[in-house]
């Protein structure tokens, strides 16, 4: 793993417009980075340098995106003493939306069962999480499901303007217990509010937040430009991306590692943001 280097942060404030300001800049732990395809599936992992029973969260990308358009994310993610990996499969245009869950699934287990950075990290497989964009964030519900179908625990839940899938996410969202955040963008023309992330946090099984980001387009959760940016509506917008950095990090400080300092972040009304749900 090469390392990068991470300023220190102060202790979070109890302000959720402070603690907002505080979570968009890198967290306190210095970051390294990794490849999933040394363990035989494709995708990248962002880890604090040290620590024994972290949480960790898998990432989906979207449909024809790939972990590289979320590395920014990613790596924030670890400095705030988070493992985050996300795996590259399933970047065509046809996806098996399925066979991408189980590699979720598969990715949670790998953080899981391989010591980390010369063996001085560990992952608690009591707190797991799963998240993911568009198709991603679909696929991440899925996995969810299947999870908590095998009597595995999943402690967390995100997604970030989240795309149907199938088998459907809507359908499988009631099945699973665990608290979820769901971001849906304001302007989305890709994966609209009402038809996705809507129905997905309405249906959900357990304690849910929904929030839209109104100035937000699809892309706009991206880093990077690429081809595919062409032809869809919108683009990346780095404003949208911080901030979705700052509410993720978070909803997992708060359900991962138990902060109930930022209980009022999480499901207060924020500024940029318009709380559609919350149960």
């Amino acid at each position: 793993m090469a390392r990068t280097r991470q300023p220190a942060a102060p202790k979070l404030p109890r302000s959720p417009k402070k603690a907002i300001e505080q979570l968009s800049r890198p967290g306190p732990h210095s970051v390294l980075r990794g490849e999933l395809g040394l363990v035989g599936l494709p995708g990248v992992v962002y880890a604090p340098s040290e620590g024994l029973g972290l949480p960790a969260v898998a990432f989906g990308h979207d449909w024809l995106q790939g972990p590289d358009r979320y590395l920014p994310l990613l790596r924030h993610l670890a400095s705030w003493g988070i493992v985050a990996a996300a795996p590259a499969s399933f970047r065509g245009p046809v996806p098996s939306h399925a066979r991408f869950s189980a590699d979720l699934r598969s990715t949670l287990e790998v953080c899981v069962g391989v010591r980390l950075g010369d063996g001085a990290i560990s992952v608690d497989k009591r707190r797991l999480a799963l998240a993911g964009h568009g198709m991603g964030g679909g696929c991440a519900v899925l996995a969810a499901a299947d999870r908590q179908a095998a009597g595995e625990p999943v402690a967390a839940v995100v997604t970030l303007a989240a795309s149907e899938t199938r088998p459907s996410a809507i359908e499988a969202a009631p099945l699973i217990t665990a608290p979820s955040l769901h971001l849906a963008a304001g302007k989305d023309q890709v994966s609209p509010l009402v038809g996705n992330a809507e129905p997905v946090a309405a249906g959900w099984g357990g304690p849910v937040v929904l929030r839209s980001l109104p100035k937000a387009n699809h892309l706009g959760f991206l880093s990077g430009r690429a081809w595919i940016d062409s032809l869809l509506a919108g683009k990346p917008h780095s404003g949208t991306a911080r901030l979705t950095r700052a509410l993720v990090t978070g909803f997992l400080l708060q359900t991962l590692f138990g902060d109930s300092d930022l209980d009022e972040l999480v499901s207060g009304e924020l500024k940029r943001t318009e709380l559609l749900l919350t149960r």
